[in-house]
């Protein structure tokens, strides 16, 4: 069964999730620490080697109209450098609302309540759980 990994994209934090095709469930895994959007590409290269996903799935925040936001070319960009560095297989989906969601589905109702980036991963999983909805083997 193909094992996914999810990413939520962000500037200080870059939220993770596990899922794999069988079930179409995710589970948040963690975040990792981003300057202006720009991870440890060490541990991403830990993370992949470590889990060993057939496919990375990164989250989009495209606007309510489906237009690209800045925030989702940086996520672009985010996903094209994992594919150009490891040589994983990437897909997007749009995870427009990820964040309100988790926020109703967790404690992490304010920006100040989450510092060791929970929510980041609850995104993340979410993001992951709506691209595994989609798949067809």
């Amino acid at each position: 069964m193909p094992l996914a990994l999810g990413f939520d994209y962000g500037l200080s934090r870059i939220g993770i999730a596990s899922g794999q095709t069988l079930t179409h469930t995710a589970t948040p895994i963690g975040a990792i620490k981003a300057q202006d959007g720009i991870p440890n590409w060490a541990e991403i290269e830990s993370l992949l080697a470590d889990w060993k996903p057939d496919v990375v799935v990164v989250g989009l925040p495209l606007h309510a109209d489906g237009e690209m936001s800045e925030m989702a070319v940086r996520a672009k960009k985010f996903g094209q450098r994992i594919h150009g560095r490891f040589g994983v297989d990437v897909r997007y989906i749009n995870e427009f609302e990820t964040t309100r969601e988790a926020r109703k589905l967790t404690a992490f109702h304010n920006k100040a309540s989450d510092q060791h980036g929970a929510l980041d991963a609850a995104c993340a999983s979410l993001i992951l759980e709506r691209w595994l909805g989609e798949y067809d083997d």
